[in-house]
């Protein structure tokens, strides 16, 4: 048997995609670890939710899955290790909201959202809370307002840290009502609610896993939900777009990226047993009712879809008042 030039740069060319779509059919392979890097500290919403499926993912993967918090840098550091990762199925990624926001808010980054990381999963979404400490005077959005053109006196909101969602979603408030508030960025959830139960900032914009905990118990007093409709477990909380601001949304949403190259084999069955595992009685309880989120479990397409919805909507805010990350 003989074989033309033409022949053999072809094989040579096709070798590695059989050796990859082989190995992608056997994956993953029985005892074999599987990094699942989160790219926040420990006893956030995200890592919260890996730590949740882990059990389940195990089993269901007959692998063994090791959560690995790598963060810093609203999330990059840790999405930066995943991007330069091979994409054998070895390594995927979980981020929040901010991911989003990341590559306008942090101007440069080690990597690029769109050609180094491929959609594997959109868990789901949740809204914003808007909310104030019980001894401050706004009941309502239009008192945020009112208070906000009076020019005798400052309204000021703790977040998460500058560049969060929650930052960007108050300045696109402040920038549809005409009005100034004054931002005052925290590291993290916990001295923000800190600040915001003891006054030291009249309003808190926060996750509704952050936020509700101090609501239940009458610490904190819900103003308004940033969803497009009212959580049906926070039913009792008008939306911003109720309250004169047609079309306002900002979401809470959580999702799973892995390295560019990932063959699709691997990137379905991750999706996919993930989603199973989301979809228990017992696991969707806690997620649907403790923190509200709102289960999407949208697979690659929708989950691009949705991030360059994100993008856009973000990227505008981030330029038009100039934001910079801490």
């Amino acid at each position: 048997m003989t074989f033309s030039r033409r022949t053999l740069v072809l094989g040579a060319v096709a070798a590695p995609f059989v050796v990859h779509t082989a190995h992608a059919q056997t994956w993953p392979a029985a005892g074999s670890n599987i990094r699942l890097v989160v790219a926040y500290p420990p006893g956030g919403s995200t890592d919260a939710i890996m730590r949740l499926i882990q059990p389940a993912l195990q089993d269901r993967l007959k692998a063994t899955v090791i959560i690995e918090n790598r963060a810093g840098a609203s999330g990059s550091v840790g999405t930066a290790s995943v991007a330069k990762s091979p994409p054998d199925g070895n390594t995927w990624l979980a981020v929040f909201d901010n991911h989003a926001a990341n590559p306008f808010v942090l101007g440069t980054l080690p990597y690029d959202s769109d050609k180094d990381l491929d959609p594997v999963l959109l868990i789901g979404t949740a809204p914003y809370l808007i909310a104030t400490a019980k001894t401050k005077p706004f009941n309502t959005v239009a008192d945020i307002i009112a208070a906000a053109k009076d020019k005798t006196r400052t309204v000021s909101y703790g977040s998460v840290g500058s560049g969060s969602v929650g930052h960007l979603a108050m300045a696109l408030l402040a920038d549809r009502a005409g009005v100034k508030l004054v931002h005052v960025p925290y590291r993290g959830g916990g001295p923000a609610m800190t600040d915001a139960l003891g006054g030291h900032v009249d309003l808190l914009i926060g996750s509704t896993a952050l936020s509700m905990p101090q609501v239940n118990t009458g610490n904190l007093r819900a103003v308004a939900q940033t969803g497009k409709d009212r959580n049906p477990f926070i039913s009792q909380v008008p939306t911003v777009a109720e309250n004169g601001f047609p079309g306002f949304e900002a979401y809470a949403w959580w999702g799973i990226f892995a390295p560019a190259g990932m063959p699709k084999p691997m990137v379905e069955r991750m999706g996919s047993e993930m989603a199973a595992c989301l979809r228990d009685e017992k696991i969707s309880k806690q997620l649907i009712e403790t923190q509200q989120v709102s289960l999407t479990l949208g697979g690659p397409e929708v989950l691009r879809k949705f991030v360059t919805g994100q993008m856009d909507v973000w990227g505008k805010v981030v330029k038009d008042n100039n934001i910079k990350a801490d």
